[in-house]
């Protein structure tokens, strides 16, 4: 049977050989007609193929035990499991511990007690601002309060005796209550002196050095906590209904080579219109400190799920000329065990598999190695038999 492919393939050539000065005779030359006679061969050599294919079958049927050769293959049965699809949306790593230590008042750093990378817990000192001005001022208006109470105390006393008018001791009454408040928020100015940490951090960045003037709202330090992060991805809105606050999603760290498990802890309310994204994230743990704001991350998305499905390599999936797809199962004949080419129909891939939605039950021996070689109805001789994989798709994601 070997050598009945090549004999045909020769006659053809022969024949095309001799036809070729007829045949170039009557091409046409205009595009149509070109068309027209594309058209006319694909069908010739579909036909042609169909009775090679009969012939092979009608051969091998008549063949004499002695002569049917046995073709060398692997094969490995089917089982029935479960079957994952993922997406993968790159995100990032976000803190939302993230705070600039601002001073609310203006003046030179006199005492400055952090540096870059250092540990502070909150309610820290971290450095003092000069109010000198604002002891200058205060001094003043002590020396005003003192004229002020003097006066107010007499005109409190000559009110008592009937002497003056009610107009000169309210003015009095009203000067000495003025400095007080005055005084009063100065004292409070003065302790706007001190810069303490707003919360538990290391700090990230320095932003003013000792005797540097700082300015009320401008940043001294960067204070940042990262035992707590979160993963943020941008994720398509066709994805809307397939990801739900709760659910767990695999997250892959490529610089670090990690790979963890967490819940989503958050949707996004709205569509971003720009790019027709919502926002998803997880929080995690972080008390090593490795993940750093900002690190790329790829988030891995249930998109597809199925169970008890016939789940089978893509490369074993052979496709026709017409477009037809098949596999190469083993059935069993009285003269050993025959190839068989199965019509199947295919569902959703991922990374390499396919789930069989027709033409295979799942109780099949399928043809691995050796199954591109194949015609249908040929012997085989089985060199090994590999085990199926008895874990869902979804294994190699979180286990690697």
């Amino acid at each position: 049977m070997r050598y009945i492919i090549p004999i045909l393939i020769l006659l053809l050539l022969g024949a095309c050989q001799a036809d070729t000065a007829t045949e170039a005779d009557v091409i046409p030359t205009d595009l149509v007609g070109k068309r027209a006679y594309l058209k006319e061969k694909k069908a010739e050599f579909r036909e042609l193929t169909r009775t090679i294919d009969k012939l092979e079958s009608e051969i091998n049927e008549l063949s004499p035990p002695s002569e049917k050769a046995k073709k060398l293959v692997t094969t490995t049965n089917i089982d029935l499991k479960d079957f994952k699809r993922f997406v993968e949306v790159q995100g990032v790593v976000e803190s939302d511990d993230i705070v600039s230590v601002t001073s609310e008042v203006g003046g030179r750093i006199i005492v400055y007690r952090v540096k870059e990378g250092q540990y502070v817990k909150k309610g820290q000192l971290l450095a003092k601002v000069d109010l000198e001005q604002i002891d200058k001022q205060e001094a003043e208006l002590s020396k005003s309060l003192e004229l002020a109470v003097e006066l107010y105390e007499r005109q409190s006393r000559l009110w008592k005796q009937n002497i003056g008018s009610e107009i000169q001791y309210l003015q009095a009454k009203n000067n000495k209550e003025r400095i007080e408040k005055t005084m009063e928020t100065m004292r409070f100015q003065k302790r706007k002196a001190n810069v303490y940490a707003p919360i538990s951090g290391v700090v990230d960045k320095e932003f003013l050095k000792l005797g540097d003037l700082a300015a009320p709202g401008m940043p001294i330090v960067q204070i940042i906590n990262t035992k707590k992060v979160k993963v943020v991805a941008n994720v398509p809105e066709s994805y809307l209904g397939k990801v739900k606050s709760g659910e767990k999603v695999t997250i892959k760290f490529p610089a670090l080579d990690q790979t963890t498990t967490a819940r989503v802890s958050q949707l996004g309310r709205t569509i971003n219109p720009a790019n027709r994204t919502f926002e998803v994230e997880v929080e995690l743990p972080n008390k090593s400190g490795v993940l750093k704001p900002n690190l790329l991350s790829l988030m891995l998305i249930n998109d597809f799920s199925t169970t008890n499905s016939v789940v089978i390599p893509i490369d074993l999936v052979q496709q026709e000329v017409s477009g037809k797809q098949f596999v190469y199962t083993v059935v069993e004949d009285p003269d050993g065990p025959v190839a068989k080419k199965t019509y199947v129909e295919i569902g959703e891939s991922y990374e390499g598999e396919v789930v069989i939605t027709n033409g295979l039950t799942g109780s099949e021996t399928l043809i691995t190695k050796g199954a591109r070689n194949l015609s249908d109805g040929e012997f085989l001789e089985i060199s090994a038999k590999t085990q199926p994989q008895m874990t869902d798709s979804n294994s190699k994601l979180t286990n690697r």
